[in-house]
């Protein structure tokens, strides 16, 4: 299986998610926020889809590749998983340079707080994305799925009702 930019991103969010996305349990497309997201990365930057090309590889897409400056362009909606849209934006540069492009860096974008970030990858950074494939190819093969991970962030995530379905509202 081809990790993507989703299994990256999930890694570090809830291996749980990951297990469940990478096993085929989608709830992505019920979540309000998913569809807030979609929406607001649509709507931020209407000029860049003339400007920027679209990359597929396998197993990930890039909607904006500033193919002059060797730029990726990823907007998210807030910073609260900071962290992980960092490292899937290094994953993605990470790609690009197995692909044969030299010299990528990436800029993390969040149009909601006016705040822009430059991303770069390093020889550790290479090395952890490494570890982390190997981390991500074992817990998406387990039979049984991760644990729970009981965080505040668990209510607003697409999977909440999966998770805590056999729990008491209080």
């Amino acid at each position: 299986m081809q990790i993507t930019g989703t299994h990256f991103n999930y890694y570090l969010v809830c291996q749980r998610k990951l297990w469940l996305f990478a096993n085929g349990i989608n709830m992505e497309h019920a979540s309000d926020l998913v569809y807030e997201g979609k929406i607001m990365h649509e709507k931020s930057y209407p000029q860049r889809s003339t400007r920027y090309k679209e990359i597929e590889l396998p197993g990930i897409k890039i909607d904006f590749y500033d193919s002059i400056n060797k730029v990726i362009h990823e907007t998210k909606k807030s910073r609260k998983e900071h962290n992980s849209h960092t490292w899937q934006l290094k994953y993605y540069i990470f790609r690009l340079e197995k692909a044969g492009l030299e010299e990528v860096s990436g800029l993390l974008e969040y149009p909601k707080e006016h705040k822009t970030e430059e991303v770069f990858l390093s020889q550790p950074d290479r090395e952890r994305i490494r570890e982390i494939e190997t981390d991500i190819h074992a817990i998406i093969h387990r039979e049984q799925c991760p644990p729970k991970i009981n965080k505040p962030k668990c209510k607003k995530c697409a999977y909440y009702d999966f998770c805590y379905i056999d729990e008491e509202q209080e």
